[in-house]
């Protein structure tokens, strides 16, 4: 059932008020829902640092930014490739020395549906390794810097989660035997969103001042399977953003922004569109699948992830 608790069209920019004064740090922002989130909350007056994998898509996403709000508008980018882990702590580092606070941190880039077995450079299948460890640590290295802003974590899951095996696959994490693009990547997102969870329960139990939400796009027309995906996958979805079942990539970015900035939303929740088998319609709260929020599987996760990738959260 769609949820209208913003209203009959859902939550919508409307709802935002000035932002003036805060600032936002997004993962993959220079193109799709990313870029159209910096839109909404650079027209709010907020700034905005993204952090993207190619200088070259970055500076000219900066420049179309600064030709429509004008060039004072608060916007800027540090390089960084989620798919190595150097890079995520060099560009958190920066970020660290050239960004006073961080109001919202939004976890958005990710990549989709990789049609045969590709490694990262620290070794990890690639899905799982951009989408969740690259995230990981990345948010571990800004969490105190979010925390004096009383600031937010937003991580971008897909309603893939309820796909795959529903579970971690920690015997074989890496898919060395039968790799499946799309198990990898739904085992990819729900990894992410576990993270999200234990992480909530790890910042209550601290005493934290961090709010940590899990939203998806649904069905948006965003680049995501045309730069990863297989050809069929490509066409696949070419067709089917031709159909009423799939949305912009503003509208995409709606559940991102909303869980930037809104305020009274629950944390233990998946927040997007709740209209056509929520792959599109009024943006809200909709169903979460108790397998997201496994506390044997994700506890397992936080440590395996710690492990892998040498970082130890300070919580």
């Amino acid at each position: 059932m769609a949820d209208t608790t913003f209203g009959p069209q859902g939550w919508t920019p409307e709802r935002l008020g000035e932002l003036k004064g805060k600032t936002f740090v997004i993962t993959g922002a220079n193109a799709g829902a990313g870029f159209q989130a910096t839109r909404i909350l650079l027209a709010k007056g907020a700034h905005v640092v993204m952090l993207n994998r190619s200088a070259e898509k970055s500076t000219a996403a900066v420049k179309a930014l600064t030709d429509e709000f004008g060039a004072g508008a608060k916007v800027g980018f540090v390089q960084m490739d989620l798919a190595d882990l150097a890079s995520v702590r060099d560009a958190a580092a920066e970020v660290l020395n050239t960004v006073p606070r961080i109001d919202a941190l939004i976890c958005n880039a990710a990549i989709a549906q990789v049609p045969t077995r590709e490694l990262t450079k620290d070794g990890f299948e690639s899905q799982l390794g951009t989408n969740h460890y690259g995230h990981f640590v990345l948010c571990g290295m800004l969490f105190d810097h979010l925390e004096k802003a009383q600031g937010r974590i937003v991580v971008v899951a897909s309603q893939g989660y309820k796909l795959g095996l529903k579970t971690i696959r920690f015997d074989d994490i890496n898919w060395d035997k039968n790799y499946s693009a799309n198990a990898a990547y739904s085992q990819s997102k729900l990894a992410q969103m576990m993270f999200a969870y234990e992480l909530q329960d790890k910042v209550r139990a601290a005493g934290k001042q961090v709010d940590v939400f899990v939203c998806h796009p649904g069905a948006s027309a965003t680049s995501l399977i045309k730069t990863s995906g297989g050809l069929v996958t490509r066409f696949v979805w070419w067709l089917m953003t031709k159909s009423p079942m799939v949305q912009t990539a503003k509208q995409g970015a709606y559940p991102e922004v909303m869980c930037a900035t809104e305020s009274g939303l629950e944390q233990r929740a998946l927040y997007g569109p709740t209209g056509r088998m929520e792959f599109v319609g009024p943006v809200g709260r909709g169903s979460l699948e108790p397998h997201a929020y496994d506390k044997a599987v994700m506890s397992k996760l936080w440590e395996r992830s710690e492990k892998e990738t040498g970082f130890r959260w300070s919580l």
